[in-house]
């Protein structure tokens, strides 16, 4: 049998009864998917709290990088037009 550690990582995410999304929870290891699943279970929801739960590979997440986050934002700044400032709210609207 394989020992835990040559089984793939899997990162965990749980929705709580408050929550509208789901949050990362944690990791873990497992041999596939189900079994990931119910190990989350077991783990993260000991108490009932949540109501749905995701696992997802860590080798199939791809992230920006921290070091990076000036340069690859950056393209969103140019964008003035975003940015409710530009818009005339008429008088009759209350709430937007």
């Amino acid at each position: 049998m394989s020992s835990s550690t040559e089984w793939p990582l899997w990162e965990v995410f749980v929705r709580s009864r408050r929550g509208l999304s789901h949050t990362h929870a944690g990791s873990l290891h497992a041999p596939d998917a189900e079994m990931a699943l119910r190990n989350a279970r077991d783990l993260y929801t000991r108490r009932s709290e949540g109501v749905s739960i995701w696992v997802v590979p860590s080798a199939q997440i791809t992230a920006s990088s921290p070091d990076e986050k000036d340069s690859f934002f950056e393209p969103a700044g140019d964008k003035p037009y975003r940015h409710p400032t530009f818009y005339d709210i008429p008088e009759g609207v209350k709430h937007l």
